[in-house]
Parts: C-alpha cells; sequence; structure tokens
C-alpha cells in the first residue's frame, strides 16, 4: 500500500494512430518487480476465485518480486496455457477483485505482470516444446479460435493426437481476425502456433468441415465461436457502407497479415465520417481501426444507457466485476459518445449510406417485471456518415450435432464471452472428452 500503482501506459496518440504496433507500452523490469511486490498475498485471494482460469497472481507476482521470471512462467503457466494473449486482451477480472482494489482503487498490475513474465521467459528460453508419450487415441477440434487452440493444447498435453480444422487461412479466430493488431500483435499469435506444432499438434487451414466430414477421430470438439453477428433490421440496412464490425476489423487484420484484397472491395474510413453502433469492446476495436485509417470523426451510439462513471457499481460490489464506464486507448483517440440513442433508419443516396436517423429514448421498467420498456425521450435527428459498424454482440449458435463422442467448447457453447472464458471452457472440454474417451469401454 506503500507504492502506487504504476501501469505502462499508451504510446502517444499523435504517433500510435499512425500505425497498426501495439499501443501498450511495458516497464522496466525494476518498476514490474516493484508492482508485483503490491501484491498482498491475502489468505483468501479473491483474484484466484475471479478468474475463469483459476490463475494465482499472488504466487507468481511473489516470484516476480524476487526476480525469479522462470519460477513466474512455471507458475502463470500452470493455470494459463496461453498468458501472451490474456496479458494483452484480458480485462483482469482479478484485479478488480483483488482485496486492494475496495479501498484504493488502485488493485495490483495482474494483467501486465502476467504480460511481462511471458516475454522475458520466451525472450530467456524458458518456453520449450513438452515431449507426450501418446495413447493412441485421436480428437479432431473444429475451430481454432482460443477455446479451440487451449482445448487441443490440453488434449495434446494428455497424449491424445490432435488434429485442428478451421476454414480460414491461419489460427487464431477472434484473436487473429477480430482482435486488431494495435492490440495483439498476430506475431505473437504465430509464436505460440509453431510451439504448438512442435508438440504434436496438427492444423488445417481452409477447410470449413462437419464431424460427418473427417471420420475417425474417437472425439470431436466443435469450438466455432459465435459466427453470426446480431444485425439492425431497420430501413436502410441494405446501403452500401453499413458493415459488421468483423467486417472491417478482419479485412484490416488480413491485409496487415499479406492478404490482397482489390482496392475497389476494401472496406475503408479514409476521410470519412463513421457510426459506430453498440458500445463495448468491438465498438471500441472499431473506433481504433478507424482512426488509423484516417477517417475524418467517429461517433459511437449506445442504445442502453450510461454506465456509471464508477470506480464504485452499487449494483455489483466488490468482489464482482464492476459494470463502470470504460474508456479505452480508442476513446482517447477521438470519439463524439451518446448513450440512449435507437437508430430509426439509414438514409442513402445513389444506394450508399450518407446518414443515420436517430432518436434519443429513455427505458421504464416494465408493470409486469420483464424487460424494460424503449420510450422516445427527444426529437429525432440525422447523423452524417459514409460507413456504419454493427457492433451489437453475436447470436449464440445453435448445437445441432448431438452425439456422446461430439463436445462443444468456448463461445459455441455459451455464447459470446471474454477470451480467458473461452480459454477456461476449451480446458473444461478437454477434461470431459479425456474423461469419456478413458470411461468408455469401446474407446479403453
Amino acid at each position: 500500500m506503500n507504492i502506487p500503482r504504476k501501469e505502462a501506459g499508451y504510446r502517444p496518440i499523435h504517433d500510435r494512430i499512425r500505425d497498426f504496433g501495439e499501443v501498450e507500452q511495458t516497464l522496466n523490469t525494476h518498476d514490474r518487480k516493484l508492482q508485483a511486490s503490491r501484491c498482498m498475498d491475502c489468505g483468501v485471494p479473491f483474484c484466484n476465485w475471479a478468474c475463469p482460469l483459476g490463475n494465482r497472481p499472488p504466487e507468481w507476482n511473489d516470484a516476480v518480486f524476487k526476480g525469479d521470471f522462470e519460477l513466474a512462467y512455471r507458475l502463470l503457466s500452470s493455470t494459463n496455457p496461453f498468458p501472451e494473449f490474456t496479458g494483452r486482451v484480458c480485462p483482469a477480472l482479478c484485479e478488480k477483485a483483488g482485496v486492494l482494489n475496495p479501498p484504493l482503487h488502485d488493485p495490483t498490475t495482474n494483467r501486465e505482470n502476467e504480460a511481462a513474465i511471458t516475454e522475458i521467459a520466451f525472450k530467456e528460453n524458458y518456453v520449450s516444446p513438452v515431449s507426450v508419450e501418446r495413447n493412441g487415441k485421436k480428437v479432431a477440434v473444429i475451430g481454432a479460435g482460443p477455446s479451440g487452440l487451449a482445448c487441443a493444447n490440453a488434449l495434446n498435453r494428455k497424449g491424445y493426437e490432435v488434429t485442428v480444422y478451421d476454414k480460414r487461412e491461419a489460427a487464431g479466430g477472434l484473436l487473429r481476425y477480430g482482435i486488431p493488431n494495435f492490440k495483439l500483435n498476430k506475431a505473437i499469435i504465430d509464436r505460440r502456433i509453431a510451439l504448438l506444432e512442435e508438440e504434436g499438434i496438427s492444423f488445417v487451414y481452409g477447410k470449413e468441415v462437419s464431424v460427418d466430414d473427417i471420420p475417425g477421430f474417437d472425439a470431436y470438439v466443435i469450438a466455432t465461436g459465435t459466427p453470426q453477428a446480431r444485425d439492425l433490421k431497420v430501413p436502410g440496412r441494405e446501403l452500401k457502407g453499413v458493415h459488421f464490425a468483423l467486417e472491417l476489423l478482419s479485412e484490416q487484420n488480413r491485409v496487415l497479415y499479406g492478404a490482397e484484397i482489390p482496392k475497389d472491395e476494401r472496406i475503408t474510413c479514409r476521410g470519412k465520417d463513421v457510426l459506430v453502433i453498440g458500445g463495448g469492446d468491438t465498438g471500441s476495436d472499431c473506433i481504433g481501426t478507424a482512426h488509423r485509417q484516417g477517417c475524418r470523426n467517429v461517433t459511437q451510439i449506445e442504445i442502453m444507457p450510461k454506465p456509471p462513471v464508477g470506480p464504485d457499481d452499487p449494483a455489483n460490489p466488490w468482489p464482482n466485476w464492476p459494470r463502470t464506464l470504460k474508456t479505452s486507448s480508442s476513446h482517447e483517440e477521438g470519439c463524439v459518445r451518446r448513450w440512449n440513442i435507437n437508430t430509426l433508419e439509414f438514409i442513402g443516396k445513389d444506394g450508399k449510406v450518407t446518414g443515420a436517423k436517430i432518436q434519443p429514448i429513455d427505458w421504464e421498467p416494465s408493470k409486469d417485471g420483464g424487460r424494460p420498456n424503449m420510450v422516445p425521450a427527444g426529437e429525432p435527428e440525422v447523423i452524417k456518415c459514409e460507413i456504419v459498424l454493427l457492433c451489437m454482440g453475436f447470436i449464440k449458435p445453435d448445437m445441432p450435432v448431438k452425439r456422446e463422442d461430439v463436445f462443444y467448447a468456448g463461445d459455441a457453447a455459451s455464447g459470446a464471452s471474454l477470451v480467458v472464458r473461452a480459454m477456461a471452457s476449451g480446458i473444461g472440454t478437454a477434461s470431459q472428452v479425456d474423461k469419456f474417451l478413458s470411461s468408455s469401454p469401446d474407446k479403453a
């Protein structure tokens, strides 16, 4: 409590919006050790309770404080298969649940410490392929996103011969095609995939398959995420320039990775007024991407009320995650933000969107105690825009295959959630597969 929280911070705005390099900086080793020393090593580690993976920050923070980064990595990777991912994109549920949060609102920098531990581990060659004795059984994992990769890694470590299929040209799923490079450099993903391949996992890309297309496996895991985005069915939706968020984000990431897309087919915000509909992380990622593409300006609207400014959330008190207003690095780069706004229609000219007709609204409690009712709270107005990005979440997919040898993991099972929860689900699903193949008489 005598050492203040110190974050690495972001690169200067005027510098970072000129490229897609990671915006977050790093602390020197001395400062990182000091930050790790702030961990209280509590008798009841609420950070461990809050983490979907069950990470144990007190243990690896103590190792960092003592300068033993090899031990820190061993402790961290014992619960987290890919800390280089969560160390960059996790909202750090553990930090908000930490004992330092209620009195100071300055918890230990667990997420940054996690990333630092992993980068030092790779630099110092503490990370090496694991040799596994095979058990003679084969498992197919369909989908190479965070849940599929975590599941494949866990099964491989248990001795199964694992093949991962993905319809894209490279592994990563949302990590590669949804999260911008300025939050997660894709070389970080490539580095981990190379390690998984060295450990014996096979990857098949550019092939969309179902369980019926790939016979010969003892079990199948479907980890295909939530591919269907929630649409906004209002007049003018068909106008050119109205896109789902992942159309922009995925294309931009693919271009940076070397994909060649004809200029007349590219989605670009250059020189345009941009409207982002949806106030979550995906909307924030679109804002940052729009700035790097050279947009004129960005407006973000959200149909729900503005969250409390915080730091406390009376409706969701500690140690639970506070649902408070989040201002991301992308918001800091420039954005008009508005809440309680409903979109009525898109307006266009010559088949191209030129504006969005919107209306301020309020939410009134339902008489029967159900979903609140939306009521007008102001006159309709038009927001000028040449490109609209729909960031309203994703629809939970059906689980059509009902067979004892087929399992679901990650967002495909639960609906859209956090990367850290997807990874935890993948590990849990691997345990289910192992139990099934170990206990079934015909699989023994």
